[in-house]
């Protein structure tokens, strides 16, 4: 557990009070051979707590202990059967009768479970009990023993909600932290997949673990990992946004830079190619890293289904991502500036349509946008149940009614709603948002400067992209810098027999994945033996 720093507020005064000290200081102690004494130093530490449990029980022969736990935190019937039990029932062997003797007894004779623990000082037996384990002090004995009898039921593996998939796995990972390790212990069953373990968080001591393969990840984005998790100094931890805004490189930008998923299959892939995994214990949602602006057009779903539809479903993201970003810009633009590029018979319809419409493009631009996106968010916060039919029924409702009152025009509908379904086309839903933020600006560029407001903007979105690391990763990578042999899984989805190297940006130490020579083909080698 990490120590509770002192200081001083402004003007002097004492940022902990005297109990806070007094606390600080016991927790800095180490286990004596006075059972009484320790007893009293844990009563102090849990002071009025109504659900810690300090349970005095005498041994088979005649020796004081105590039994500690979080009421809830554990299993009671297993506490009383794995523990309580052996300890009144078995007597320790008689030659035991040294501090370390007993402790070594209890472990080895009395509680033989693997899962058992020896600790030395308060720090460590405090956080194991407050963490879901039993701990037992015995009379003599300057060490504690905890046993780890969790008694929280974790959810169930389930199909990922914001990951679905036609084709692929149909797990996802759950908020139990030592549950989402061995779902990826499944997926990599080697040697060299690593963990490494930290706890983050002052008051919250969240368990945080770093996932990676030795030998293909990259030594230097590894050292850099681990030196930003270290650094990390704050009261609590309760889902992994905290650990990626606390990380990642340049906060001040609306893109991604470290991707989250639900699913094991993408992390157990992204680890192959030498990516770093984080996992922290409460919440579902894993972060990769380094990330790139390709990675968010891209779906574990693109390695499932064969490569020419795979690409032709990158290629309508791509299409559809201009679509979400662009088109209202560009309609506000040509109809506000530009008009001699819009079609006679176009330009004809569009201005009967907005003949009734009080408001220019630009402030009807922005009415629908905001509009639509107030739609969607009560769509995510309502019910499940009644979420979807709210959104979508209050865009037909809203949009007919806005068309007929001649507040909006009904190109500007159809332009708002094609841009809306654009967005969805998109996979990662935090790279979803940036979109969704851009268009904003960038329409009241196209309001004011016209196509050059959209051509400024566009040249500053690009500068902007070509500035941003992920852990030392350009951004944009494999297109600036440019690489040919990485553009594989960029513009198309290459075959998997196509696909030898690993990415170089994150794994330059070990970049063959598999031998080349693979693709398939029939066997014009032999014939079938002919029957006389």
């Amino acid at each position: 557990m990490n120590r509770i720093r002192r200081g001083r507020k402004k003007g002097g005064a004492p940022l902990l009070d005297a109990r806070e000290l007094r606390l600080e200081d016991d927790l800095a102690q180490n286990l004596t051979e006075d059972l009484v004494k320790n007893h009293a130093l844990i009563q102090d530490i849990f002071r009025n707590c109504s659900d810690f449990v300090c349970h005095e029980i005498v041994s088979a022969d005649g020796r004081k202990m105590l039994t500690l736990y979080i009421e809830g935190l554990i299993n009671t019937e297993q506490l009383t059967q794995q523990v309580i039990g052996p300890l009144q029932q078995t007597p320790l062997p008689k030659h035991d009768t040294t501090a370390d003797g007993t402790i070594t007894s209890l472990q080895e004779s009395v509680l033989p479970n693997s899962s058992v623990k020896t600790v030395t000082d308060l720090t460590t037996l405090t956080q194991s009990v407050l963490s879901g384990h039993a701990a037992v002090l015995a009379e003599g004995a300057a060490q504690g023993l905890v046993v780890s009898l969790q008694g929280w039921k974790p959810r169930s593996i389930e199909d990922p909600q914001g990951e679905s998939y036609i084709r692929g796995p149909r797990e996802g990972f759950t908020e139990d932290i030592r549950t989402n390790a061995i779902l990826i212990r499944r997926k990599l069953q080697t040697n060299r997949l690593k963990v490494e373990s930290f706890t983050i968080g002052e008051l919250s001591n969240t368990k945080v673990e770093l996932l990676y393969v030795e030998g293909i990840a990259s030594e230097t984005i590894l050292a850099e990992v681990r030196r930003r998790l270290s650094r990390i100094q704050i009261d609590g931890i309760f889902e992994s946004g905290y650990i990626e805004e606390l990380i990642e490189d340049s906060p001040y930008t609306p893109f991604p830079q470290i991707q989250n998923t639900e699913r094991p299959d993408v992390t157990a892939a992204n680890l192959l190619e030498g990516k770093v995994a984080i996992l922290v214990d409460g919440t579902p949602f894993v972060l990769l890293l380094p990330y790139t602006f390709w990675s968010g057009l891209q779906s574990g779903e693109d390695y499932y289904e064969r490569f020419m539809i795979s690409t032709l479903i990158r290629w309508v993201r791509y299409l559809f991502l201009f679509i979400a970003l662009l088109f209202p810009s560009l309609y506000v633009a040509v109809t506000t500036f530009h008009q001699e590029m819009i079609p006679t018979n176009l330009l004809l319809s569009i201005s009967e349509a907005r003949e009734a419409s009080p408001f220019p493009a630009l402030v009807e631009a922005l009415i629908m946008e905001v509009t639509f996106e107030a739609l969607r968010e009560a769509g995510v916060r309502l019910p499940k149940q009644v979420g979807s039919a709210i959104s979508i029924v209050g865009a037909l409702v809203i949009g007919q009614a806005a068309v007929q009152a001649g507040i909006v025009s009904a190109p500007m509908v159809i332009i708002v709603s094609l841009t809306a379904i654009a967005s969805f086309t998109i996979p990662r839903f935090n790279f979803a948002v940036s979109i969704r933020i851009l268009r904003f600006p960038l329409i009241l560029l196209a309001g004011t400067l016209g196509l050059y407001g959209i051509t400024i903007g566009l040249i500053c979105m690009l500068i902007h992209l070509n500035s941003l690391r992920s852990f030392g990763v350009p951004y944009l990578y494999p297109v600036a810098p440019f690489s040919m042999r990485d553009l594989k899984d960029v513009l198309v989805r290459a075959p998997i027999w196509k696909m030898t190297l690993r990415p170089h940006s994150t794994a330059p130490e070990n970049e063959t994945r598999m031998p080349s020579g693979q693709m398939p083909s029939p066997d014009r080698g032999t014939k079938p033996d002919r029957k006389e």
